[in-house]
């Protein structure tokens, strides 16, 4: 199921083009941006029916989390012919990707470049390589049916953020943002319901209704089964 009619540039190969075409250092900078950013959405483009991973990648395979979101990824692959899409390193991408390989699907992953360099896992059939992390946000979040989160540090509530800000404000049409791993989640909704919503007002009881927390596989399942293409 590997699409091969797509073969992306390297970091390297973007920079050295966008030298070519530009004399000074915005113009370059808007190039290479320019060139992620369209790069990125044309790969994820040959795949119409998308769900996107996020979690920590620090978790190792023995990992509870690592060992339900393998799961998961490859019934979602099996049973309804789902894409993958994680950010492409280890722990709970790493997991996500290796589902889907081993069931036969495709497995998408959009990895970053990082001073001390992060590791592709080896269970990704399609790589895009980005230099900037807003570029492959903006990649991560277009046009899946799904967002899937399981418990992860900065990158993972910066991501979670993103997104419930896009459907807050209308940016993208109400999707499903499912939050997997209880124990994690329902401190932070604690958080959303007594911090923001009751004492400070910063959002109301419509926002508490944009994500689910729950951690039966079936459920998620079910949620999936009913999410509905991008507009």
């Amino acid at each position: 199921m590997h699409n091969r009619d797509f073969d992306p540039l390297t970091i390297d190969e973007i920079q050295q083009s966008c030298q070519l075409k530009n004399t000074d250092e915005n113009s370059e900078r808007v190039c290479r941006i320019n060139e992620e950013i369209t790069q990125g959405l044309e790969l994820i483009s040959h795949y119409p029916k998308k769900v996107s991973f996020f979690g920590s990648a620090r978790f190792d395979d023995s990992h509870p989390e690592y060992k339900k979101a393998m799961s998961l990824a490859g019934r979602l692959v099996k049973e309804l012919d789902y894409t993958i899409v994680t950010g492409g390193a280890g722990g709970i991408m790493e997991a996500a990707n290796r589902g889907a390989k081993e069931a036969g699907g495709n497995s998408l992953g959009l990895n970053i470049k990082l001073p001390n360099e992060q590791i592709t896992n080896p269970y990704v059939t399609q790589l895009i390589p980005f230099r900037y992390f807003f570029t492959r946000k903006v990649t991560l979040s277009f046009a899946s049916r799904m967002y899937i989160y399981f418990p992860g540090g900065l990158g993972t509530m910066d991501e979670f953020y993103e997104i419930l800000t896009l459907v807050q404000t209308g940016k993208i049409h109400r999707v499903p943002i499912v939050c997997v791993g209880a124990y994690f989640w329902e401190t932070l909704d604690r958080h959303m319901h007594h911090g923001l919503m009751l004492p400070a007002g910063t959002i109301d009881e419509n926002d508490m209704s944009l994500y689910t927390i729950t951690d039966d596989e079936d459920t998620i399942m079910e949620i999936a089964r009913n999410a509905q293409a991008r507009k």
